[in-house]
């Protein structure tokens, strides 16, 4: 018995299961078995390595070994293999999920964001306990390539980039159609496959290892994946099919990154296609002027300079001279989080977080504009100028580059500043100015730790501060990250923003380009 209350109100309570085409109830099947199927495995597999089943062991260690041996003599290989790798650690991984929560609570998806914090904090939790419970020991073999800390069933890695990439993909499937869907479902599964594979490669783990921890993993979506599923009958909404239309295809318009900016005549498109062209050839001119500025300074300072402009040689023997236990475990911190992962890790959750704020892709592309020329311009200064480190002791070791320019400080004075016009730019109330902190702070941190650790003159950083400026004007100049497109249904965007975070209206038509 179900008498209809108020209008409306049988049209969203679920269709029984009885009353489904056929075709629908198998295709809702078909996750259902391939879970028991994945349970079913591990449980298999994980009696089996307790138990120490003889052709078990036989056949991981001489798969260990084979591959240790096919991979071990060539460097290049292994480097490709260890990038792979960092792929699925702990880092990235919450660095990943961290980034789309924060997406997901801008966009008021608050049943997704809980969605992905349960399903990666439960990875959190199975890797060390299963491990713990079975024992394994690691691999052992002949050519040790890298090493892995704690017991070896299930493989970590594996384990957690089956579940949080696999989260990802259930959650933002909605965002994608067509050719879009294709390439997404594509890279998610050869990157879970990759990141698996390079954990055997590298001898850390057993194959058995990392079929084990697809297959727990597979489990554990699964089980999250029907308790949102009841989440959602409770609330009265349709049953979906997660693995085709994703966790909630109704939320497409907030998960897709960017919205259109409404049909352009032709002439208006060309016109368009000309003006981006103008820009990028600016840009082009700039990087290069710029990089004859550098460059130039450099040659300048190791050709003339007698060894001791702004005290090239007196600063660093004195850091040298006063180092501390404590001075080098801050400059060391320092160091890392201005190294190439985390400028990356920074900047890439900055990208993630002002496309889901603004909705448009002109900030992105500012910041990749900005880090990935800085990162060609010190490459291309350093190889020029070929300029040695600082003849002090250097507490890092087989640094790959030159001490001119520095590169933790390009790439720092870069990031942070332009992290702080994008917020300027676009947010509203006294906050915004907040940024400018990191902006000035953080370049400072980094000159005072890679000038303690022996690694730069002062004329290094002297170089990527001089870069930095040039660049980064030249760039706000031409890209103009702040300028407010003409998008049809802009107000009903900034309408889903919190109020700190709306765009500001331009003082002129003209004033915004």
């Amino acid at each position: 018995m179900c008498e209809r209350p108020g209008g409306g109100h049988l049209a969203r309570m679920p269709v029984p299961a009885a009353s489904r085409p056929r075709s629908q109830r198998r295709a809702r099947l078909t996750p259902l078995v391939l879970v028991t199927l994945a349970a079913l495995v591990f449980a298999v597999l994980l009696v089996a390595v307790r138990l120490r089943w003889a052709p078990l062991e036989s056949v991981d260690r001489g798969a260990a070994a084979h591959l240790n041996n096919l991979v071990a003599p060539h460097p290049a290989l292994v480097s490709v293999v260890k990038a792979v790798t960092w792929l699925g650690s702990s880092g990235v991984l919450w660095t990943l999920i961290g980034v789309c929560v924060i997406l997901l609570a801008i966009r008021r998806r608050w049943r997704l964001a809980a969605y992905l914090l349960v399903t990666g904090g439960g990875a959190l939790v199975l890797d060390p306990v299963l491990k713990s419970l079975v024992g394994r020991l690691r691999p052992v073999v002949a050519h040790p390539i890298a090493h892995g800390n704690g017991n070896s069933f299930p493989s970590g890695h594996s384990l957690g980039s089956i579940v949080c990439y696999g989260a990802i993909f259930l959650v933002f499937l909605p965002a994608t159609r067509g050719r879009w869907r294709t390439a997404f479902t594509a890279v998610i599964l050869t990157l879970i496959a990759l990141i698996g594979i390079s954990r055997i490669l590298l001898g850390v783990h057993y194959l058995s290892d990392v079929i084990g921890a697809w297959a727990v993993g597979i489990t554990w979506l699964g089980l999250t994946t029907t308790a949102f599923e009841l989440t959602r009958q409770a609330a009265g909404q349709p049953l979906t099919d997660p693995v085709t239309e994703g966790l909630e295809p109704e939320a497409r318009t907030d998960l897709t990154p960017a919205q259109p900016e409404g049909t352009m005549k032709n002439e208006a498109s060309r016109h368009r296609t000309r003006a981006l062209g103008a820009v990028a050839a600016g840009v082009a001119v700039a990087w290069v002027l710029i990089l004859g500025v550098v460059v130039g300074f450099g040659e300048l300072v190791t050709k003339y300079g007698n060894g001791n402009w702004l005290g090239d040689h007196t600063i660093p023997h004195w850091f040298a001279a006063h180092r501390t236990p404590t001075g080098n475990h801050w400059s060391e911190l320092i160091s890392t989080a201005c190294a190439t992962t985390g400028i990356l890790i920074v900047a890439v959750a900055a990208c993630v977080v002002f496309l889901a704020v603004t909705r448009h892709w002109r900030p992105v592309i500012f910041l990749a504009v900005v880090m990935f020329g800085e990162l060609a311009a010190f490459l291309a200064a350093a190889a020029v100028v070929q300029r040695p480190r600082p003849d002090v002791k250097h507490l890092d070791q087989n640094l790959p580059t030159p001490a001119y320019p520095s590169g933790h400080m390009a790439a720092t004075c870069c990031l942070y500043a332009a992290i702080a016009i994008l917020v300027v730019g676009h947010a509203r109330g006294w906050w915004r100015w907040l940024f400018l902190v990191p902006a000035v702070v953080m370049p400072v941190a980094i000159a005072w730790a890679r000038m303690y650790r022996g690694e730069h003159h002062p004329t290094d950083i002297a170089g990527s501060i001089i870069f930095a400026a040039l660049w980064l004007t030249a760039t706000t100049l031409l890209i103009k990250p702040n300028a407010q497109p003409a998008a049809a249904g802009e107000r009903r965007r900034g309408a889903l923003l919190p109020a700190g975070l709306r765009r500001r209206p331009a003082a002129t038509p003209a004033g915004r380009g």
